[in-house]
């Protein structure tokens, strides 16, 4: 069957959206509407430009015999601090206090368009590093990191507190708590990711960044290497942060629960990460 431009062009679209960071032959998608490639590169040109314009993303354009293009998530910082703006001022409802100054995210996190867009704007950052695995610990921070693996076309790797029989040999280790100081212990299956990946650690909330040196310290029983951290919400007010360099969205700034208010600002993504 002959595809009109129009079918093609959202097909195309579509199909790169759901391949991020993979190479697409031309030869795939002349054989995939019986085109010839001259027009496939003018289709191409104009889904670059759309995707450019509406902040979607971008394509790269790999030359040879053997090249093609590949579709990579970026978005503006005209698009992203409305979103993170709109975040905050959630995270600021004084109905989220919970008893010993805690906030309630869940219905963030369960929030199938927050948690994407989230997602995105947090793999624009790392959309051109290399990353073969995201980590994240069970079991808040799974949305969020499955979110941002899927833009980056990445698995996911779960750390988790206790091991299960379902998830065969493990690696244990003990970490300290950065805010409670306690040793606790974390778990990974030995068959959840290859030796020598780069690794993209995601999680929900960060305090001290107890739990962060933990999943760094299991990259170690892997040959593994960091490749970045990303949260969505830090503590501001945290003294000795054991993490040095990572990326959030919100900054939790002050918590006062005796007059119910919840202060927080944008995070350091916009110092950190220019489009």
């Amino acid at each position: 069957m002959k595809f009109r431009r129009s079918e093609r062009l959202i097909d195309m679209t579509n199909y790169l959206l759901d391949h991020p960071r993979q190479l697409v032959p031309l030869t795939f998608f002349a054989e995939r509407y019986e085109s010839a490639k001259s027009s496939i590169s003018e289709d191409l040109a104009i889904v670059k430009e759309t995707f450019e314009q509406r902040g979607i993303g971008t394509l790269q354009t790999v030359p040879g015999a053997s090249g093609g293009v590949k579709f990579f998530v970026k978005v503006s910082q005209e698009k992203a601090e409305p979103f993170v703006n709109e975040l905050c001022q959630l995270i600021a409802n004084p109905e989220r206090l919970l008893p010993g100054g805690y906030l309630y995210l869940t219905d963030i996190l369960g929030d199938p368009q927050i948690v994407q867009k989230a997602g995105r704007i947090i793999a624009s950052a790392y959309a051109n590093t290399k990353i073969d695995v995201v980590m994240t610990v069970a079991t808040k921070g799974i949305p969020l990191a499955y979110a941002v693996a899927s833009q980056l076309n990445v698995p996911v790797v779960i750390v988790r507190r206790d091991s299960k029989v379902t998830e065969g040999p493990t690696v244990s280790i003990n970490y300290v708590s950065g805010s409670a100081k306690r040793i606790q212990t974390m778990v990974l299956s030995k068959k959840s990711m290859r030796q020598d990946s780069r690794v993209l650690i995601v999680d929900d909330f960060m305090k001290a960044g107890g739990t962060v040196m933990g999943m760094i310290s299991m990259l170690e029983e892997f040959n593994s290497e960091l490749a970045g951290i990303a949260v969505l919400v830090e503590d501001e007010k945290i003294q000795e942060r054991l993490v040095d360099e990572y990326l959030s969205l919100v900054q939790l700034s002050d918590v006062d629960v005796k007059d119910k208010k919840i202060s927080v600002q944008a995070g350091n993504y916009f110092n950190i990460w220019r489009d």
